[in-house]
């Protein structure tokens, strides 16, 4: 299988690009973003991969000025079995024009750039628990959220799936970009093995989100939604 991977920089997707590295099935990975995957996690990455036997040298990186302008690089999107999208912004403190911006528009314009290249692919998004796909809730993200699952789900992919988790545990050195959000996993870290007992459907790890992309885009699911739940039965 062969993956294109959008956001492989942030927590989620370095959770995913390292499971995508060490699956036998995956044979190239081509990660797309604005910026390189830090090298200290491409550093373990290669120790995990000499220990195992399983290549890092599959991963190939293309950087670009505008994410959402990919037109000077479409031929290097032809080919792939699964885009695995997991560009995200927060919406604290942003006004929805910009929010939509950075998050509907952006996603659909990759989308429909990748659909006409990688039409076989099997997309899947990382939206969020709590996404309105009815458009019209009072919560202004989980609108514009619905939204872009509504549209992502209408476009002429082999199949598309909207992953939907909850709190995502970093494993394996995989950490986020933003200070603020390092701190609260930090802090919430002594609590998750009782949080995880308790309430299991509300919590996952991004080991777990990484395989269940690889699981969906292989075998398919269901239902085009999946929740904390579906990832971690996946």
């Amino acid at each position: 299988m062969n993956v294109l991977l959008f956001g492989a920089t942030g927590m989620v997707g370095q959770g995913v690009l390292r499971e995508c590295l060490l699956d036998t099935g995956v044979e190239r990975v081509l990660a797309v973003g604005r910026s390189a995957v830090d090298a200290v996690f491409l550093g373990r990455m290669a120790g995990a991969a000499a220990a195992t036997g399983r290549p890092v040298a599959k991963l190939r990186e293309l950087i670009v000025p505008d994410v959402a302008n990919l037109a000077g690089v479409e031929a290097e999107l032809a080919g792939f079995d699964a885009c695995f999208f997991c560009l995200g912004v927060s919406s604290i403190g942003m006004a929805e024009p910009e929010y939509v911006r950075l998050t509907h528009d952006l996603t659909l314009a990759v989308a429909r750039t990748v659909v006409r290249h990688s039409p076989g692919a099997t997309f899947v998004y990382v939206s969020g628990a709590g996404t309105d796909t009815t458009e019209h809730g009072r919560s202004m993200w989980a609108r514009v959220k619905g939204r872009t699952e509504n549209e992502l789900l209408r476009l002429p992919f082999k199949a598309a799936y909207m992953f939907r988790p909850g709190a995502i545990v970093p494993l394996h050195g995989v950490r986020s970009k933003t200070s603020w959000v390092r701190l609260i996993y930090l802090a919430a870290a002594p609590i998750v093995p009782l949080w995880r007992a308790l309430s299991p459907a509300t919590i996952t790890t991004s080991e777990q989100v990484g395989r269940a992309m690889l699981r969906v885009a292989r075998e398919g699911y269901p239902q085009p939604i999946l929740e904390t739940s579906d990832i971690n039965r996946l």
